[in-house]
């Protein structure tokens, strides 16, 4: 069975930083692009970052070099580090298997002003 969890969500002020992971299992890890998204109360839920199986990386013009996404095959993990956050960044943040309608359950991130 294919499951994805994540975990390193918080509550954070503005400026500060948070870690998410994305544990895979299931699945062969080393062969899955991957992709954080993000949905925030009243929106749609939107793409933040993706990352291929060889770590070539891509990120939502709203990121502004504050996040970075990266990957350990050996532990099948994929992290989202982000920084400099803001209130407009308050979501649920999701990894999904990219393409797929493979997502984990999600993880909170509550930024304060």
């Amino acid at each position: 069975q294919v499951q994805l969890v994540e975990s390193g969500g918080g509550s954070v002020q503005a400026g500060g930083s948070l870690r998410l992971s994305c544990v895979v299992s299931g699945i062969n890890f080393r062969v899955l692009p991957m992709g954080w998204h993000r949905q925030a109360p009243g929106k749609e839920r939107e793409l933040v970052a993706t990352i291929t199986y060889d770590a070539r990386t891509n990120y939502a013009a709203f990121v502004k070099g504050r996040f970075t996404t990266s990957r350990d095959k050996d532990k099948r993990t994929v992290y989202l580090q982000m920084d400099s956050l803001e209130p407009a960044d308050a979501a649920v943040y999701y990894c999904q298997i990219d393409g797929t309608d493979r997502w984990g359950q999600g993880t909170q991130v509550t930024v304060s002003s």
